[in-house]
């Protein structure tokens, strides 16, 4: 655990930004201490990397708010998002720079002004947006949300990862059999009940997720033993056809 001080030298970010990210909720603290003092676990820096990527990339907090709450947020899927954008960035400025450096070595007014194009990013980031957080699914995860408190939201996250716990009791048996049949219907009418509706469709790009390297695999795996994500969504993909 890091005091919010700690986590300010750490990574740059002021402590009155760190106060207001918890304000705004971008950035809750692991824990509270009965003096008042936040406290971050390395689950809060993870979560502070991926916002201050997207601030680099001039995402406004409350879209990254959007973003990262978002049901269908993966981490590791959302980095490959921020380097292309990044690389971008990177090839958008080295024309800048290569402008800059033609109009002084020069000394000629250059009227073009092509460098300064940012169609390419702009569309690129709207591509994240619409990703991210401007579906209907969100949309209702977020009125479902609303008024809920810190232990409302984690008795909803340990009642998800019960039923994920349940599928790795049942990987010996087919992903087609009634045990893990009525296990993906329980995980449908859960995320329906508590997060949005959860249609065939949403739940096969779920199943799709779960399976693929990154953070929703770890904590699956963690609830279940490893394994379980590719079962379960093995079980899925047999489900929704």
């Amino acid at each position: 655990m890091k005091t919010v001080i700690e986590v300010s030298r750490l990574t740059g970010v002021s402590v009155r930004t760190l106060h207001h990210y918890d304000a705004i909720g971008l950035l809750k603290p692991s824990e509270v201490t009965d003096a008042g003092y936040r406290l971050y676990d390395d689950t809060a820096l993870e979560r502070l990397q991926t916002i201050l990527l997207f601030r680099e990339l001039q995402f406004p907090l409350k879209e990254i708010k959007q973003i990262i709450d978002s049901p269908d947020f993966d981490r590791y899927d959302a980095l490959d998002t921020q380097i292309k954008l990044l690389e971008i960035q990177r090839e958008r400025l080295g024309k800048i720079i290569s402008f800059a450096r033609e109009i002084k070595e020069k000394g000629v007014m250059n009227m073009s002004f092509k460098a300064f194009d940012k169609s390419k990013i702009e569309e690129y980031s709207a591509q994240a947006r619409e990703k991210w957080g401007n579906t209907q699914a969100y949309k209702e995860f977020e009125e479902k949300s609303a008024g809920k408190n810190d232990t409302q939201i984690k008795a909803e996250s340990d009642g998800l990862m019960a039923i994920f716990a349940r599928f790795g009791k049942v990987t010996d048996k087919a992903p087609e059999s009634d045990a893990a049949q009525t296990l993906v219907a329980e995980l449908q009418a859960f995320i329906t009940e508590h997060y949005y509706t959860c249609t065939k469709e949403i739940l096969a790009g779920l199943g799709q997720m779960y399976a693929a390297e990154g953070e929703m695999k770890q904590n699956i795996d963690s609830a279940g033993g490893i394994g379980t994500a590719d079962f379960a969504a093995s079980a899925i993909e047999v489900f929704c056809k």
